[in-house]
Protein backbone atom coordinates (compact mmCIF):
# COMPACT_ATOMS: atom_id res chain seq x y z
CA UNK A 1 0.00 0.00 0.00
CA UNK A 2 1.64 3.96 -0.29
CA UNK A 3 0.75 6.63 1.25
CA UNK A 4 -0.64 9.31 -0.90
CA UNK A 5 -1.50 12.96 -0.30
CA UNK A 6 -3.31 16.43 -2.57
CA UNK A 7 -1.53 19.60 -3.09
CA UNK A 8 -1.76 22.73 -5.21
CA UNK A 9 0.59 20.42 -7.87
CA UNK A 10 -1.29 17.61 -7.91
CA UNK A 11 -1.50 13.67 -6.04
CA UNK A 12 1.60 12.00 -4.78
CA UNK A 13 1.95 8.65 -4.42
CA UNK A 14 5.20 6.88 -1.54
CA UNK A 15 5.82 3.69 -1.96
CA UNK A 16 6.25 1.94 1.39
CA UNK A 17 9.21 0.55 -0.52
CA UNK A 18 10.54 3.65 -0.08
CA UNK A 19 9.57 4.95 3.44
CA UNK A 20 11.17 1.18 4.39
CA UNK A 21 14.03 2.80 2.64
CA UNK A 22 14.69 5.96 4.49
CA UNK A 23 14.00 4.57 7.39
CA UNK A 24 15.84 1.91 7.28
CA UNK A 25 19.31 4.34 6.19
CA UNK A 26 18.32 6.80 9.09
CA UNK A 27 18.10 3.94 11.90
CA UNK A 28 22.09 3.14 10.75
CA UNK A 29 22.64 6.32 11.09
CA UNK A 30 22.02 6.32 14.77
CA UNK A 31 24.60 6.26 17.69
CA UNK A 32 24.30 2.65 19.08
CA UNK A 33 22.80 0.75 16.31
CA UNK A 34 25.32 -1.52 14.80
CA UNK A 35 22.87 -3.70 12.24
CA UNK A 36 19.86 -4.14 10.84
CA UNK A 37 18.36 -7.50 11.37
CA UNK A 38 16.30 -9.14 8.94
CA UNK A 39 12.55 -10.50 10.36
CA UNK A 40 12.35 -14.26 8.71
CA UNK A 41 14.90 -16.82 7.68
CA UNK A 42 13.42 -16.23 4.10
CA UNK A 43 13.97 -12.61 4.10
CA UNK A 44 17.99 -13.56 4.95
CA UNK A 45 18.22 -16.31 1.68
CA UNK A 46 16.19 -13.12 -0.26
CA UNK A 47 18.50 -10.56 0.69
CA UNK A 48 21.50 -12.54 -0.58
CA UNK A 49 20.35 -12.38 -4.66
CA UNK A 50 18.93 -8.59 -3.91
CA UNK A 51 20.41 -5.54 -2.83
CA UNK A 52 18.36 -4.09 -0.26
CA UNK A 53 20.09 -3.59 2.88
CA UNK A 54 18.61 -0.56 4.22
CA UNK A 55 15.51 -2.44 4.70
CA UNK A 56 15.85 -5.49 5.49
CA UNK A 57 15.00 -5.15 9.51
CA UNK A 58 11.60 -2.26 9.23
CA UNK A 59 8.65 -3.37 8.47
CA UNK A 60 6.05 -0.70 7.29
CA UNK A 61 2.52 -0.45 7.75
CA UNK A 62 0.10 2.63 6.29
CA UNK A 63 -3.25 2.49 7.41
CA UNK A 64 -5.53 5.87 6.72
CA UNK A 65 -2.32 7.78 5.53
CA UNK A 66 -0.59 7.33 9.19
CA UNK A 67 2.04 4.88 9.09
CA UNK A 68 3.44 2.67 11.54
CA UNK A 69 6.83 1.64 11.41
CA UNK A 70 8.61 -1.64 13.19
CA UNK A 71 12.38 -1.51 13.49
CA UNK A 72 14.51 -4.64 13.46
CA UNK A 73 18.52 -4.02 15.24
CA UNK A 74 21.75 -4.95 16.49
CA UNK A 75 22.99 -2.64 19.01
CA UNK A 76 26.36 -2.02 19.91
CA UNK A 77 27.44 -3.12 23.37
CA UNK A 78 27.95 -1.30 26.19
CA UNK A 79 25.39 1.24 24.97
CA UNK A 80 21.94 2.05 27.05
CA UNK A 81 19.48 0.03 25.51
CA UNK A 82 16.41 2.27 26.42
CA UNK A 83 18.74 5.62 25.26
CA UNK A 84 19.30 4.02 21.96
CA UNK A 85 15.75 3.33 21.62
CA UNK A 86 14.26 6.91 22.43
CA UNK A 87 17.10 8.94 20.32
CA UNK A 88 15.91 5.89 17.54
CA UNK A 89 12.14 6.33 17.72
CA UNK A 90 13.12 10.23 17.38
CA UNK A 91 15.13 10.18 14.64
CA UNK A 92 13.02 7.59 12.63
CA UNK A 93 10.15 9.58 12.92
CA UNK A 94 11.11 12.84 12.16
CA UNK A 95 13.51 11.82 9.15
CA UNK A 96 9.98 9.66 7.69
CA UNK A 97 7.70 12.75 8.52
CA UNK A 98 9.87 15.17 6.77
CA UNK A 99 9.96 13.19 3.88
CA UNK A 100 6.96 12.02 3.35
CA UNK A 101 4.45 15.00 5.18
CA UNK A 102 3.07 12.35 6.75
CA UNK A 103 1.78 11.62 10.28
CA UNK A 104 4.19 8.65 11.71
CA UNK A 105 2.08 6.85 14.52
CA UNK A 106 4.16 4.49 16.25
CA UNK A 107 7.85 3.69 15.77
CA UNK A 108 8.41 -0.04 17.38
CA UNK A 109 12.00 -0.83 18.26
CA UNK A 110 13.18 -4.45 18.69
CA UNK A 111 16.26 -5.19 19.60
CA UNK A 112 17.34 -8.78 18.47
CA UNK A 113 20.70 -8.66 19.96
CA UNK A 114 24.02 -7.22 20.83
CA UNK A 115 27.26 -6.92 19.28
CA UNK A 116 30.68 -6.32 20.56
Amino acid sequence: MAVKTVNSYGKIYISDEAIETVAGSTALECYGVVDLVAKRLSDNFALLFKKQQLKKGVKVLTVDNKIYIDLYVILKYSVSISAVAESLKKTVKYSVESFTGMIVDSVNVNVCGVRV
